[in-house]
């Protein structure tokens, strides 16, 4: 593992850690606005910086936006971010029994322990997959990123044609320009200015943000100002943290282990982690009324997926959930490519990304025990002030890529697409995994046929192509199994009764 400590620790890597902190405090504390919409958002104004320093900023909203949601979750009932929705439950009725500094620090705390966690079993494991994908040829990435692309099944639980239709659309945008193989021009109808294809930000820019910001607006009259909100009260004791020692360990397991699964997400790791504890509590009639191990439980358990998300993302450049997937884009813009390469080409970036993750738990343990009662103020803020500001931003950072205005554009466009989707119930996420493992799939499906002249032996001859097919299979086929079944037993007990 390479480490410059000159180059890592330098004084512009550090106060680009600690303003990423700080702005996904901000963020992720106001309600609608989303950990990936902010990842998004600012994801533009990496493209002057170097790598590390690039990582360290974006890394810094990553973990702050995933801690911060929890501040409106206690103090208004409103989860800044979906993965805080756990939070609520207990949360707001502590806040509501006049113990709302208690929760706000015991949040902080559960989320510094649970992303310390999630870093150290990053910094163990992902060395450890990366050396065995070392091995991997064009035969392997396809089957990986056939593998990437049946996350949509559990990304579209609620729909899955329609996770399909999604994902059958980023791949289709991904097409959009020249062949990578021949070199020859394809899905641009003439227009010359898309031969370089459809630039992948000015789509994240637009889907996660632009299309926010449209739903926000249309709920805008009904948004009111938030009034002076007291937080007061006791910090959390350090004998409820010795208590709750074996909660946080229990869900700091199940954080990580929810984060190395692709695309299951912060929220699911809460609440897979809120209902253990529950289950194992001697207490279980104090959750849902103000409990602290289910506060402790839900926030641990949601940092902790951090950790365990980048591990796919750095390794195998699959995205372990919807921000990490945003942050790829991160990598694209570096000219990196997440993946085994990565780990062996460019490893002090490694080590960056591993350092600045580490003290974007420090920085966000210290900003968070000081300064929550400033934090609380951003919800005093008009919402249609702070989205016409937003909107500025999203648009001024599509046009910053290559100073084009096409890009804005695109990000417009795909903002439309993005509120239409949202309003008919399509899942956006499988978009960006079209968009992002469409290149990755075709490239790779292609040089394996070159290299096995045209026979598709090479994809189940080899062991590791053919057990991520098979898992990719399982995964196109389970949901439809597992409806198909549902309906055999509703026939079944309507007919026995």
């Amino acid at each position: 593992m390479a480490f410059d400590f000159a180059l890592i620790f330098s004084l512009t890597n550090l106060v680009t850690n600690f303003l990423g902190v700080f702005i996904g405090i901000i963020f992720g504390a106001i309600p609608g606005i989303s950990t990936a919409m902010t990842v998004a958002l600012f994801l533009p104004f990496t493209f002057a910086m170097e790598p590390i320093q690039a990582f360290a900023f974006l890394l810094g909203l990553y973990v702050a936006g995933t801690y911060a949601g929890a501040i409106t979750a206690i103090l208004i009932k409103t989860p800044g971010t979906p993965a805080a929705a756990a939070t609520v439950l207990d949360g707001y009725p502590l806040a509501q029994q006049g113990r709302a500094n208690e929760a706000l620090s015991i949040v902080t705390i559960a989320s510094f322990i649970g992303g310390s966690f999630g870093s150290l079993i990053l910094i163990l494991l992902a060395p450890r997959v990366a050396s065995v994908a070392l091995m991997f040829g064009p035969a392997e990435f396809f089957a990986i990123g056939l593998f990437g692309l049946s996350i949509i099944a559990s990304l579209s639980t609620e729909n899955f044609l329609k996770g399909i239709l999604a994902a059958c659309l980023g791949v289709l945008v991904s097409t959009v320009g020249m062949d990578p193989i021949t070199g020859s021009i394809r899905m641009t109808f003439g227009y010359m200015p898309l031969i370089g294809g459809i630039e992948f930000i000015s789509v994240l820019i637009g889907l996660f943000a632009v299309s926010e910001i449209l739903t926000k607006l249309e709920k805008i009259a009904r948004e009111k100002a938030i009034g002076d909100i007291s937080v007061e009260g006791k910090m959390v004791s350090l004998k409820t943290i010795k208590d709750n020692a074996f909660n946080i360990v229990r869900s700091c397991i199940i954080g990580i282990l929810v984060g190395i699964i692709p695309a299951i997400g912060t929220g699911t790791g809460a609440w897979i982690s809120y209902n253990e504890a529950k289950r194992g509590s001697k207490n279980k009639d104090l959750f849902g009324k103000g409990s602290t191990e289910g506060l402790f439980a839900a926030e641990t358990a949601n940092s902790a997926v951090t950790g365990g998300s980048l591990i796919p993302t750095l390794t195998l450049g699959i995205p372990g959930d919807v921000i990490t997937a945003v942050m790829l884009g991160a990598f694209l813009i570096q000219g990196l490519t997440p993946g085994p390469a990565l780990f062996r080409d460019h490893p002090e970036v490694v080590t960056g990304i591993y350092v600045m993750f580490i003290l974007s738990d420090v920085f966000m343990i210290i900003l968070g025990l000081l300064g929550i009662r400033l934090f609380a103020k951003i919800l005093k803020v008009p919402l249609d002030i702070l989205m016409a500001c937003v909107l500025v931003v999203c648009l001024l950072g599509a046009y910053a890529y290559n100073l084009s205005i096409l890009n804005m554009r695109i990000a417009l466009i795909a903002g439309v697409v993005g509120y239409i989707f949202q309003k008919a119930k399509f899942p956006v996420p499988p978009v960006i995994l079209g968009l992002i493992l469409g290149p990755l799939v075709e490239s790779n499906f292609r040089r394996a046929l070159t290299i096995s002249h045209g026979s598709f032996d090479i994809f189940i001859t080899r062991p590791i192509s053919a057990l991520f097919i098979f898992i990719a299979v399982m995964a196109f086929v389970a949901p439809i199994l597992s409806k198909q079944y549902k309906k055999y037993k509703a026939y079944k007990n309507s007919h026995t009764t």
